[in-house]
């Protein structure tokens, strides 16, 4: 499934473009990255700290989801879903109903992909309520994919 020199799988966006999907209490460790006007500065570092305690709790997801929410500027809750509680970790649940759409390129295009996402929304009579974002792989695995797949997920109303 991996690459040899990949740490994440290479993502598949077939099952999340244009969907909607339902999540029931879908439960999540959760930490927080610092950031400056969005750009994270210390995204690897949490990352690795998460992973080391869904792994030492034996919790780790076959369909590994990390997504953010981008509460500011100056930085961002990150969620990765789990199967158990992670010792050490915050626990949270999210539930909902959320239409969902992929986008790909470079970061520097977010911008016009959340006006589309919002236009996307609207054209189905629905109001977005919480935006997440859905960061398929690492830096180092999109460049070696080729691709860098960036799953926008809208909570509707």
């Amino acid at each position: 499934m991996n690459d040899d020199n990949c740490c994440c799988p290479k993502f598949n966006p077939e099952p999340w473009e244009d969907k909607e999907i339902k999540w029931e209490n879908k439960l999540f460790t959760q930490d927080y990255i610092h950031s400056f006007l969005h750009i994270p500065l210390n995204f690897g570092q949490v990352m690795i700290r998460m992973m080391k305690k869904i792994e030492a709790s034996d919790v780790k997801s076959e369909d590994m989801i990390v997504i953010t929410d981008e509460c500011s500027l100056w930085g961002t809750n990150v969620f990765i879903n789990v199967t158990g509680d992670v010792e050490n970790g915050k626990m949270t649940t999210i539930s909902g109903t959320f239409l969902t759409k992929v986008f790909e390129g470079p970061y520097k295009d977010m911008g016009r992909w959340i006006q589309e996402m919002k236009q996307y929304v609207e054209a189905q009579g629905k109001t977005i309520t919480k935006q997440y974002y859905y960061y398929t792989t690492c830096p180092k695995c999109a460049k070696k994919y080729g691709k860098n797949y960036v799953v926008l997920i809208s909570k509707i109303d």
